[in-house]
């Protein structure tokens, strides 16, 4: 079923902005992909995004821990369950905490549950190994997004950019054969993206986010903050590097005598000045910038990248893919390379030493 040929595999994703769980299916052999299918959302509840802010943090049996799980699980059966005629699964979960060169990386969500609830193979926990050979297990989407330049017959360098709850980098040379190829890609966090603005909107407004950015648009950028948050030293550390949701707790603080406009100004600002320090990282500058995640809808912000940038920043759309589902589809790629033993990270990746197939595979 799945050794060889093209496979029709379903992914899915629950990012760090903690508003629900993203399902697409592709058909792909783990190489090269031939083409989608469909895709579904299901998002998270007030009550289920309250007990997953709760565990955020947690580690396995910590308090909260085993309650994150169960809604995790439950939104996942239910919307892979819309989505019919899969070979294979691909299951990210929800990340509760990161700490590469520490205790590892955590994702709640039991894929063997979901095996047998679905009646599917389900490849899940994909970051474990590559943090236990001494990568950052993070981020996993570039080979995907390496697959996805070549699908569009790139050739030039160019960059991925996802605006989730963190904002992660892929630097592409579509003229590599593998993506694990030395040169193919580099890869990395850049900073804080969505999670930030949205934390403000809630906590101040009761809202999910910034829509159309219309507060920020209105607001003053406060450039002290985004001087301290570039002296961090985590912007003086070389990539390949990754970031856990809450790594800029103080964040908040400097923003929290601004007026509402100025601080969602001041937060899209300093998403904007993190990833331009993370464009002057690339091996040679990216001829666009395509964007995933929420935060390609935000102007606001798409315009402040763009001046800091010095670059054209587009939607992913303009390659002819979906923005919403692109990691949910990211994941159910790797599901495929990882059970046909091919690489899923490599060192321009994540760090890691030699090129790494992570990920667990649970049988119905």
């Amino acid at each position: 079923m799945i050794d060889s040929g093209t496979v029709r595999v379903l992914g899915t994703m629950s990012g760090t902005s903690l508003d629900g769980v993203d399902a697409a299916l592709i058909e792909t052999d783990g190489k090269t992909v031939f083409g989608f299918g469909p895709s579904a959302y299901r998002p998270y509840s007030p009550e289920e995004r309250a007990v997953l802010a709760a565990a955020l943090g947690g580690w396995p049996g910590d308090p909260g821990v085993a309650e994150a799980a169960a809604v995790v699980e439950a939104a996942h059966a239910e919307v892979m369950g819309r989505i019919p005629g899969a070979d294979l699964a691909g299951v990210h979960g929800q990340t509760l905490a990161h700490d590469p060169g520490g205790r590892g990386t955590h994702q709640a969500g039991d894929g063997a549950a979901l095996a047998r609830a679905l009646g599917l193979p389900v490849v899940w926990d994909f970051r474990s190994a590559d943090v236990a050979a001494g990568g950052q297990g993070a981020p996993l989407a570039p080979f995907y997004h390496f697959a996805c330049a070549r699908r569009a017959g790139l050739t030039a360098p160019v960059a991925f950019l996802n605006l989730g709850g963190v904002g992660n980098l892929t630097w592409v040379d579509p003229g590599r054969a593998r993506p694990e190829d030395e040169g193919a890609l580099l890869a990395f966090d850049t900073g804080p993206a969505n999670a930030p603005i949205d934390d403000l909107m809630r906590a101040r407004l009761d809202r999910s986010c910034d829509h159309d950015g219309a507060l920020a648009a209105g607001g003053r950028v406060e450039e002290a903050v985004l001087a301290w948050l570039l002296e961090q030293p985590y912007f003086r550390a070389p990539p390949p590097k990754s970031l856990d949701r809450n790594a800029f707790s103080g964040l908040m603080d400097r923003v929290a005598g601004l007026n509402d406009a100025d601080a969602a100004a001041t937060l899209a600002a300093v998403v904007a000045a993190s990833v331009a320090a993370g464009i002057a990282l690339c091996p040679v500058r990216p001829a666009r910038l395509l964007v995933t995640g929420g935060g390609r809808r935000n102007p606001v912000l798409m315009r402040m990248i763009s001046a800091r940038t010095g670059l054209s920043v587009e939607p992913v759309e303009a390659l002819g893919l979906d923005g919403d589902m692109l990691e949910a589809q990211a994941f159910a790629y790797l599901a495929v390379r990882v059970a046909r033993g091919l690489p899923t990270s490599c060192p321009g990746t994540t760090g890691v030493d030699r090129p790494v197939s992570g990920g667990r595979i649970s049988m119905p």
